[in-house]
């Protein structure tokens, strides 16, 4: 299965281990972190309060917190195509009951294809009703090969409700993801193959210093009956001076060379880059003849990229369904007016995913650009603050304490000149 090799390279190949680790720090690095919509600053603080609380509770295993559920679910997206969390209520999780459990792309069967009546159907593991809107997923309690879970085929329904389904679609209809590593695995393949060559080639040309050559066969015997079968042994060391008999001489190896490794594997590393949409110099880590006019081209092509999957697969299709499901806990378990929440439920489910913020090459030239469109009306403040991955209020609010305690502790902070 290309999902098990994709993801048997990503753990051993370097070249996709760096690529893999690049695209998921690009998109994910720190965390999306949610800011909420809500017109009442007093439920947008509550809010913010709990989700900063929650978020070192989310992880259902203990082994991380929600930003770094983001990134193994991305991770998992990219290596098989495609990552399921199951979004589980347990009491014993404070502030509020809600944890999360990231499921293996193998729990939820491939082949589980079922006609349910009234034109409802399960389609690789996914329920969906007549009008074709998924309503459930079918999955496996344990993962397939596990050596203590009891021996099952049997699958438990999960209401969508309860389950996050990340991955790319790529084509109308597409129901489950493929992996992100398709189009380079036979070209991983054939680079892994092609070094392994060239490393055999090398140690077997390096086992060999030379060759006697004896035309009339009176080697044999030579140095004190020391050959061997009719094979003179001789040893080589530095500043040697070896006897030969007459008729015979040395012929040293000279395998032929295997061609130009260096540029044939820089070719293979940049058709893996290019068939993850990442720019060479991220996979490989070579930056040689590399320019700032170059290396930012290629980012800002590279950052679009991500941008686009930030929000239109990982937002959409994992942070959203989480903060819903995060919010409804709220208001259920009291920490939200449920009048309010009733009545509109839309203002508190409203709310701005901020990723991490892009680093630059030259960030001079780059907060000079920013703040000539700010003066010039281009962007606002706040566009420009939430684009590093803050909230404008939290910012606006820092700087007043900063500068009130510079006041009272009578500080004097030069303004930059300009």
């Amino acid at each position: 299965m290309a999902a098990r090799r994709a993801g048997w390279y990503a753990r051993n190949n370097p070249w996709v281990s760096a690529a893999v680790q690049s695209l998921a720090a690009n998109a994910v690095g720190a965390g999306i972190k949610p800011r909420s919509r809500h017109p009442n600053a007093k439920v947008r603080n509550t809010l913010h309060s709990l989700w900063d609380r929650w978020t070192d509770r989310a992880d259902a295993a203990g082994l991380t917190d929600f930003y770094g559920l983001q990134a193994l679910a991305f991770r998992a997206m990219v290596e098989s195509g495609e990552s399921f969390a199951r979004l589980r209520v347990a009491e014993d999780v404070s502030p509020l009951p809600l944890t999360i459990d990231l499921l293996d792309r193998e729990q939820v069967p491939l082949d589980l294809h079922r006609d349910i009546g009234g034109g409802a159907r399960i389609r690789a593991g996914i329920e969906f009703a007549a009008s074709g809107r998924r309503v459930a997923y079918h999955c496996y309690a344990h993962r397939p090969g596990d050596a203590l879970a009891p021996l099952s085929l049997d699958t438990v329904r999960l209401p969508t409700s309860d389950m996050a389904h990340l991955f790319q679609p790529l084509a109308p209809g597409q129901v489950r993801g493929i992996t992100w590593m398709a189009p380079v695995l036979l070209r991983v393949h054939e680079l892994d193959q092609y070094e392994d060559a060239a490393l055999v080639k090398a140690k077997v040309a390096a086992l060999f210093t030379g060759f006697i050559r004896d035309p009339d066969g009176t080697v044999a015997g030579f140095n004190d009956g020391s050959g061997i079968g009719g094979v003179l042994q001789v040893g080589m060391e530095p500043g040697s001076l070896i006897p030969l008999p007459p008729g015979a001489d040395i012929q040293f190896s000279d395998p032929a060379d295997p061609g130009d490794y260096g540029a044939y594997t820089k070719t293979h590393i940049r058709a893996i880059a290019s068939g993850l949409g990442l720019p060479y110099e991220l996979v490989s880590g070579d930056l040689e003849g590399v320019t700032y006019s170059s290396i930012r081209a290629g980012l800002v092509e590279f950052r679009r990229r991500i941008e686009q999957v930030q929000h239109t697969v990982l937002v959409h299709q994992f942070c959203r369904p989480v903060w819903e499901r995060f919010v409804r806990l709220a208001v259920l378990a009291g920490r939200l007016p449920a009048a309010a929440f009733d009545r509109d439920p839309s203002a508190f489910l409203a709310c701005d995913w901020l990723p991490p913020k892009w680093d630059w090459v030259d960030p001079l030239k780059d907060a000079r650009a920013e703040i000539e469109q700010i003066k010039a009306g281009l962007k606002s403040r706040s566009q420009s603050i939430a684009e590093r991955g803050y909230d404008a209020e939290d910012v606006d609010a820092a700087i007043a304490a900063d500068r009130e305690r510079e006041k009272r502790l009578g500080l004097i902070m030069e303004a930059p000149n300009g």
